[in-house]
């Protein structure tokens, strides 16, 4: 049972802050839907020492929901590498070729996996005698201007008892969307995006590609709460960065056991292969924050290496969590009484008459969804808090806000504490897709301020001192004459130094010596 979050201390700084301008009526009531015991920080962006050195093997989120579309099928989104800085070239971001992405489903409680979805990229470089991603304006995936390529392939692996029984490619060499590199290289990035969605066999489809990061919350509480006074809360600090995605449908009928016992576990994890050509696990999610804020220091590089069938391990970190004590220590709030039973329910067998896996469910870390639940068309960001039982805890789409959901939990909203916590984001700086894959598009790299002097449209992109001034401007000639003279200067000062060093030359080679 892993339900111990990414970094214990930023979880219980972020739910310590929340309730600490909760209290002093420094906040407004920010949300009440159904945080978990370690979701309250950033999800798992940078959740543990050994795997924030290696980003392309950070699984930051982990998304699973009823398709709002296509109700007969079960969308999973799953996000790595945190904090993409968009402009961030030349290498932009890729998936890495030495690692398997896996996405893992439990259909029957026993902590085991019945079915994985493993997606393997390699990397293609048409021109490597460039330092560039792309060589001119791209307009499709097959464009020779796109000199960096990945390409994936999806095998269904079918286990029982754990063990692998049967192996199925369901998508081979399938293009994946590169990073937005900006207007000016990728003028019609929907295009590509588009490209990039492909239809499986099965009724499903994948994705795997760029987007935006959906996760919204403010992560500033790890400067001892907000700047230790409240003056920074209410940022959302993923704002303008992206992540890379993996998104898959799939038919409800493939991955549970049946319509009379509809709940599927899905967690997913991150293989790296090492020097002896052999995988192990780095990386592993399933409720948001769970390895964040819920998980101390001894336990995070553990649980990214642990399966969930051995989570009992873990057991403690839930049952006497960790931020409740920080809160009640600085903010006098009472912690709610231990064990916290309560907390169980939420991330290691499910919600009774919710989300509980049958016949029985062995107490393990992952998000739990009911394929049964039917989508709402107005989902509540509180989700099941606000009695929208579509929403978190019974699976995670991208518009809960599982801070404040977790915050209010943690705090006792199920046994009996009523509170309003939150980190006052409430929702994405984007809008999400209508449509699978639904993420939004990935924040361009073009996405900085225009030069001084110039106008949107213009064929003047940026400004080299006052010097470079946009066409038709009226100090341009003059502005022309003396970057043309500069040049001048420029090219008979090489031609004196040229010539001097071949002076110096004829010179040595008529020494005595």
């Amino acid at each position: 049972m892993t339900p111990i979050s990414r970094s214990g201390a930023g979880r219980r700084k972020l739910a310590a802050l929340v309730c600490g301008a909760l209290a002093a009526g420094g906040l407004a009531a920010a949300g009440t839907a159904a945080l978990e015991p370690g979701v309250a920080a950033a999800s798992s962006h940078r959740e543990a020492p050994l795997i924030s050195g290696t980003p392309q093997y950070d699984n930051t989120d982990l998304y699973a929901f009823v398709s709002p579309d296509k109700p007969d099928t079960t969308t999973i989104v799953a996000n790595w590498i945190p904090f993409e800085e968009p402009a961030g070239g030349p290498n932009f971001y890729q998936f890495a070729d030495d690692a398997q992405y896996d996405l893992h489903i439990d259909n029957n409680g026993d902590a085991l996996d019945d079915f994985i979805f493993r997606y393997t990229f390699s990397t293609q470089v048409k021109n490597k005698k460039t330092f560039l991603y792309n060589t001119g304006p791209v307009s499709s995936l097959t464009d020779p201007d796109l000199n960096i390529t990945q390409s994936y392939d999806v095998e269904l692996i079918k286990l029982k008892k754990g063990k692998a029984v049967h192996r199925t490619k369901i998508a081979d060499d399938i293009p994946a969307a590169p990073s937005d590199v900006g207007d000016a290289s990728m003028p019609d990035y929907a295009k590509l995006r588009s490209q990039a969605v492909y239809k499986t066999t099965n009724g499903g489809a994948t994705f795997a590609g760029q987007a935006d990061d959906p996760f919204f919350a403010d992560l500033r509480v790890f400067d001892l709460l907000y700047g230790g006074n409240l003056s920074e809360v209410g940022n959302d600090t993923l704002k303008g960065y992206n992540v890379n995605t993996i998104a898959l449908q799939v038919p409800n009928d493939l991955i549970r056991q049946s319509k009379s016992r509809p709940t599927v576990g899905i967690y997913s994890t991150t293989q790296r292969k090492n020097a002896q050509g052999y995988y192990s696990q780095v990386s592993r999610l399933g409720n948001p924050l769970v390895n964040e804020v819920v998980n101390p220091q001894k336990d995070k590089d553990k649980f990214n290496a642990s399966q969930p069938k051995d989570d009992a391990q873990f057991l403690k970190n839930v049952t006497e969590p960790e931020i409740p004590k920080l809160i009640e220590s600085i903010y006098k709030i009472k912690a709610p009484s231990e064990p916290r039973n309560d907390l169980v329910s939420v991330f290691l067998t499910g919600v009774k008459g919710l989300n509980t896996e049958q016949p029985y469910a062995k107490p393990s870390e992952m998000l739990r969804l009911n394929t049964s639940i039917q989508p709402t068309a107005h989902p509540k960001r509180l989700g099941v808090l606000d009695g929208d039982n579509a929403g978190f805890p019974n699976g995670r789409r991208l518009t809960d806000d599982v801070i404040d959901s977790a915050l209010q939990v943690m705090e006792g909203e199920l046994v009996g504490s009523k509170n309003d916590l939150g980190d006052a984001v409430d929702k994405n700086d984007k809008g999400f897709e209508k449509y699978f894959p639904y993420v939004a598009e990935p924040t361009s790299g073009s996405r900085g301020p225009l030069a001084k002097g110039t106008a949107s449209g213009s064929d003047v992109k940026n400004q080299l001192g006052d010097a470079l001034q946009p066409a038709g401007a009226s100090s341009g000639s003059d502005n022309m004459m003396l970057m043309v003279a500069s040049a001048a200067s420029g090219v008979a000062g090489v031609l004196l130094i040229g010539a001097g060093v071949a002076w110096w030359r004829r010179r040595m080679s008529h020494r005595p010596y």
